[in-house]
């Protein structure tokens, strides 16, 4: 893949991560915001990463995003350790507890863009400090549409400086608990209003295992999760639902309410792909037919005859 060809720019962390869940315990896997949001897009689109790896980044590990197809123009290598996280799931598989976060070369990352990656009609601002988020704002020419992902800790250290990139972008997306905080509101269409307010055209609050739901002007939409019978590691869920997210909308070319819907529903079934294996195993294997196959079967799932009327 050229450089020319990137359609998706995606701009997050790089991570090296030990899990355990229940079921089992992984050390040293791929991971971060970035490697997720940039597998699943993929998928769909041509994607080009921007992140950060230090000196103790494994060969296999840059092999495994050249086999996704991912554009590595834009991947800094720096002295140093890549980041790293551990952590262990309790029983529900919703909860977790953070063991252990080393911050490492992702503490001094300045996200620049090639000059390629500057002219991208689609950008995915994933979760990094909304200082560096405006700084990849600043380098992208004439974006189409730009979405961004937030969590709570820069709500309650950097408020002011969130509140100024939301208002430049055209979707947020972040969960409940984070909207509420956001928006000081707790049921959701309110906090919704007031996230809009502040400057985009689309709210997408995600739900975990409850699905998502989305807000504009032209009214809401509720997605539910793909029903699973089993998760062995929801480490990067999120990431992944709003990487097949916008590698879906990306690949429409234009974004309207209906073209955001469906690609809500790419994003939600190649989430549930990911979470069946640790990491990003699942998604080495992952094909278009699959895809096709069980986004088929959750549009069955979800098909509402017209209203019968009782005689």
């Amino acid at each position: 893949m050229s450089e020319n060809a990137v359609q998706l720019v995606v701009v997050g962390s790089i991570g090296i991560d030990t899990i355990e869940t229940p079921f089992d315990r992984r050390e040293s896997i791929l991971g971060g915001s970035a490697s997720y949001a940039c597998a699943t897009s993929a998928l769909f689109t041509d994607v080009g990463m921007v992140g950060v790896v230090g000196a103790d980044f494994l060969a296999e590990y840059e092999a495994l995003y050249a086999q996704f197809g991912i554009n590595l123009t834009g991947l800094q290598k720096k002295d140093g350790e890549t980041f790293r996280w551990s952590g262990v799931y309790k029983d529900n598989m919703d909860d977790r507890d953070t063991l252990s976060t080393e911050l490492n070369v992702l503490a001094e990352f300045s996200p620049t863009l090639p000059a390629a990656y500057r002219k991208a009609p689609y950008v995915f601002l994933a979760n990094i400090g909304p200082d560096l988020q405006q700084h990849v704002i600043d380098q992208i020419e004439k974006p189409e549409f730009v979405a961004m992902d937030t969590m709570d800790l820069w709500i309650n250290i950097q408020r002011d400086a969130l509140i100024k990139v939301i208002g430049q972008v055209d979707l947020l997306t972040l969960n409940e608990s984070e909207a509420r905080r956001l928006s000081g509101e707790h049921f959701l269409p309110r906090a919704a209003e007031c996230l809009l307010e502040m400057g985009p055209r689309y709210v997408l609050i995600k739900k975990g295992e409850h699905g998502s739901m989305l807000f504009s002007k032209e009214g809401i939409f509720v997605l539910p999760a793909f029903p699973l019978n089993r998760v062995v590691d929801p480490t990067g869920a999120g990431d992944a639902f709003a990487g097949g997210f916008m590698g879906a909308l990306a690949a429409m070319r234009e974004v309207d309410q209906d073209r955001i819907r469906s690609a809500m529903v790419n994003g939600s079934v190649v989430a549930s792909f990911a979470v069946e294996a640790f990491g990003l195993d699942r998604l080495k294997t992952l094909t278009r037919d699959e895809i096709d196959t069980r986004a088929h079967a959750f549009r069955e799932m979800m098909r509402v005859p017209e209203a019968l009327t009782p005689a």
